[in-house]
């Protein structure tokens, strides 16, 4: 499980829940009772999540010390 990556064991995820989902439907049974409403806030939840996440990960320089770094690193970087 060490190497796996995220996105595989979200696809896994959804491929669970979507197997799971139809199975419950074919025997008749009321698999996930959610409105769309519901849905649509958990993937507006998630989506914002995220992009706070991916946000928050990034470098974001605000002083004019980091800003010269983040320069200095770029120019490293294309010399290398």
């Amino acid at each position: 499980m060490k190497n796996v990556k995220v996105d595989t064991i979200v696809r896994t995820i959804v491929l669970v829940i979507a197997l799971a989902n139809q199975i419950l439907a074919i025997v008749g049974k009321d698999a996930f009772p959610v409105t769309e409403d519901q849905v649509y806030q958990g993937v507006t939840l998630i989506a914002t999540v995220g992009a706070a996440v991916w946000a928050w990960w990034k470098n974001n320089s605000f002083t004019k010390q980091a800003i010269e770094a983040d320069k200095t690193l770029v120019k490293l970087k294309e010399e290398a």
